[in-house]
C-alpha cells in the first residue's frame, strides 16, 4: 500500500522522522536506538602549547581541537615545520584515531602521543610533537617517554569544555499555540529558531530548532503536557 507523506514533511531532510504520539518501541528497536545515542564527550576549548628540552632535543607540542580529518590535516599543516627533524602526531575522533612518527623509530612517537590523548580522556582532538634533534640519542624507551611525555604534559595545561551532541526538530505548531511552543523551547534554551508558514496545512506553520540530545524528550513532554492539541515532531 503507497504511503502519502504530508507535504510539510517532504521540506525535511531525509534524517528526519515522525515522532508519533502513540507510537510503541520493541526492546531490539530500543536496544538499537540506545547504542546509536551521541555521546557528550569533552574536549578542548582553544589551541594550547607546551616546550620541553630532552638531552639538548627540543620538544614541542602543541595541541588543537579538530572536528574531522580535514581539520585535522589542516591543522598539521599549519603547525608543520620543516626544518625541524621530525613533525610528530596523533589525533582522536570518537573511535577513529591515526598516528605518525614522521621518520622516527616505529612505534616511539605517535603511538605515545595517541596514549596520552587517550589516557587524558579528552576526545575530537590532535597533538603534534615537533623535534629539533639536539645530537644525543634517546633510544627506544626515551623517545618514547619523551614524546609521550611533553603530549601530556601539554594536554594537561590545556582548558577544556564538554560538548553535548544537538540534534535538528521540527514541530507542526498551529498558530494560536505559537506563544505556548516558543515559551517552552526558550526555557530550554534551544537554538537556531526558524519558522516556516508555508507548511501546506491551512493555520498550521512549521518550527524547526536545535536542541541538546539529552533535553529532546523532555522538551517533547513539556510541549504536550501545556498544548491542548497534539503537536507533530520531526527529528
Amino acid at each position: 500500500m503507497a504511503v502519502r507523506l504530508p507535504s510539510n514533511l517532504l521540506r525535511f531532510p531525509p534524517q528526519l522522522f515522525l515522532i508519533a504520539a502513540t507510537s510503541t518501541s520493541t526492546n531490539s528497536s530500543s536496544s538499537s536506538s540506545e547504542s546509536r545515542k551521541p555521546m557528550s564527550y569533552t574536549t578542548l576549548k582553544d589551541r594550547v602549547r607546551c616546550e620541553k628540552e630532552i638531552k639538548k632535543s627540543r620538544f614541542i607540542a602543541i595541541a588543537s581541537p579538530i572536528n574531522d580529518e580535514l581539520s585535522a590535516q589542516s591543522f598539521l599543516n599549519e603547525v608543520r615545520d620543516t626544518r625541524a627533524t621530525h613533525n610528530c602526531w596523533a589525533y582522536k575522533l570518537g573511535d577513529q584515531y591515526r598516528s605518525n612518527d614522521d621518520g622516527e623509530p616505529s612505534g616511539t612517537a605517535g603511538k605515545p602521543i595517541y596514549s596520552a590523548i587517550n589516557s587524558s580522556g579528552i576526545d575530537m582532538v590532535i597533538v603534534v610533537v615537533i623535534r629539533y634533534f639536539g645530537g644525543i640519542k634517546l633510544g627506544t624507551g626515551g623517545l618514547v617517554r619523551a614524546y609521550g611525555g611533553v603530549a601530556s604534559d601539554c594536554l594537561k595545561l590545556a582548558t577544556t569544555c564538554l560538548i553535548k551532541p544537538k540534534v535538528q526538530i521540527g514541530l507542526d505548531v498551529p498558530f494560536d499555540l505559537l506563544g505556548v511552543v516558543y515559551h517552552q523551547l526558550q526555557s530550554l534554551h534551544v537554538e537556531d529558531i526558524q519558522q516556516d508558514y508555508d507548511s501546506g496545512k491551512e493555520g498550521v506553520t512549521v518550527v524547526t530548532f536545535r536542541v541538546e540530545y539529552d533535553k529532546v524528550e523532555m522538551l517533547e513532554t513539556a510541549i504536550k503536557a501545556n498544548c491542548s492539541r497534539d503537536i507533530l515532531f520531526y527529528k
